[in-house]
């Protein structure tokens, strides 16, 4: 038998043209997270749909998907970066912002799964085929060289209502067939579903036997760090607190900075408008549970830590301790607590700062501290500020297991992914400064406007150029 040298395949480059990338407004507060991204210079076909399904009910379905559009959209104005204007839903960059055209309405207008989009300019309605200007309008958008790109559209769904997410990629593929002037049969030929997540399995058969297309299952793990590689090249997606203010302190010897208060940071929100090398890297990717991930120069990656206490902790308890009924009124309640009616503080102990230790009087000593009295006697305790105490002890607690292990692998970007960030101005908040007061300002914490979508987007880029390569 002959000896047959075995060749390991080649790492897959991600192909698609981020050049001029525009990420766009969002339609409202609750679609802060599923802005789409305009990709003005990818221009190559695109029918698959990317999938992030979550196996538990209330979780989030994430579902990502590229539409060619006949007109660019309008650029978004200059954002604001001013910290003081984050709040919940909503990211630093959208309070007060002018809003233009937002890329999802955009795209259910006007988007198609296809090479070409072949609505003409400025109509909602499906096309008729009979109008020869319409074809005289096709023929001269298919000759043309520099043939505008598309959007990368994002949307989220609860897994309870599962059913709904497979509703709006049906209605997505039949708007599609229809734009292409095909039959829905020769639409779903080319369309395949790229399913990552732990209920990639539990829902196959859902999507498979309803759609009637073919349903393909990716890793959830690699696409993770396939989308967080992707999305850290589109400028503008990556934000961190300004780095002055982790050099505001005492230097107390070299190299090694005194922690910043634990008011901080009340001050500039940095973009990265030019995208740098991201690699190496930690991503913490928060959702029912943590799991840290060390991503190496090269992109492998290991899992290297994590935690059951996350998203689905702070859901559960805050479902048994108040009367919030979705995780976004539970952050609602959270902004209107004062957790120092529940938490004890250094000041509570010591009536002042520890400076010594660099501790703030302001810092949780002990979470949840003032609630056991002894006696029959039991003080009532708000859900504002039972709600605000439990978001910053899961956020403390995930902050600093995640310094440990960017100090262990000698990691300083660290960044946080995952749907249970939301945006959120005390999660964002806290996540920072714990990296932040651990690391005595040498270390970063770094989040993204598409955190929940990483999954998703791994799923969508894993599958585009000649050579797509999938797992079963």
């Amino acid at each position: 038998m002959p000896h047959v040298e075995f060749v390991p395949p080649a790492v897959k480059v991600i192909q698609v043209d981020t050049r001029g990338a525009v990420i766009l407004s969002a339609e409202s507060p609750e679609t802060r997270d599923s802005r789409g991204i305009y990709l003005p210079n990818y221009i190559e076909p695109v029918s698959h749909i990317a999938v992030d399904l979550a196996q538990i009910g209330g979780s989030l379905a994430k579902v990502v998907y590229f539409t060619r559009s006949p007109d660019p959209p309008d650029s978004p104005p200059l954002e604001s970066d001013d910290a003081s204007s984050l709040t919940s839903p909503t990211t630093p960059e959208d309070e007060g912002s002018p809003q233009p055209i937002s890329s999802t309405s955009r795209a259910k207008m006007n988007g198609a799964l296809t090479p070409l989009s072949l609505d003409p300019p400025g109509s909602l309605d499906p096309p008729t085929f009979t109008d020869n200007s319409f074809r005289s309008e096709l023929i001269r958008r298919a000759s043309m060289q520099n043939f505008p790109g598309g959007s990368l559209n994002f949307e989220r769904f609860e897994t309870d209502n599962i059913h709904e997410c497979v509703e709006y990629i049906q209605a997505l593929i039949d708007r599609s067939a229809v734009i292409n002037g095909v039959s829905i049969d020769e639409m779903k030929k080319g369309v395949k579903i790229m399913a990552t997540g732990g209920g990639a399995h539990k829902f196959y058969e859902l999507f498979s036997n309803v759609l009637g297309v073919e349903v393909l299952r990716e890793d959830e793990m690699e696409c993770l760090i396939k989308g967080l590689t992707f999305i850290t090249m589109i400028p503008n997606e990556v934000y961190s607190y300004s780095d002055e203010l982790t050099r505001t302190g005492k230097r107390l010897d070299a190299g090694v900075w005194e922690r910043p208060s634990p008011n901080a940071p009340q001050f500039r929100i940095m973009f990265e408008e030019t995208p740098l090398p991201q690699l190496p890297c930690l991503l913490v990717n928060i959702g029912s549970g943590v799991s840290i991930i060390k991503v190496d120069e090269d992109g492998s990656f290991e899992r290297v830590s994590g935690t059951s206490l996350g998203g689905g902790t702070l859901w559960g308890l805050l479902s048994l301790l108040t009367g919030a009924t979705s995780f976004d009124e539970m952050l609602k309640l959270s902004e209107r607590g004062d957790n120092a009616s529940v938490d004890m503080l250094v000041g509570d102990i010591y009536g002042q700062d520890y400076n010594k230790l660099g501790l703030k009087s302001t810092m949780i000593a002990s979470s949840f501290g003032k609630v056991f009295k002894k006696g029959n006697e039991k003080k009532k305790f708000s859900p504002e500020d039972i709600s605000k105490s439990l978001l910053y002890a899961i956020s403390n607690n995930i902050g600093q297991i995640a310094y440990m292990n960017a100090e262990k692998y000698n990691l300083d970007r660290i960044y946080f992914g995952g749907c249970f960030i939301r945006g959120h101005a005390a999660t964002i908040t806290t996540l920072s400064y714990a990296i932040r007061f651990w690391s005595k300002g040498t270390k970063r914490a770094l989040f993204l406007r598409h955190e929940g979508f990483l999954g998703a987007i791994g799923a969508w880029i894993k599958n585009i150029g000649p050579h797509e390569t999938t797992t079963a």
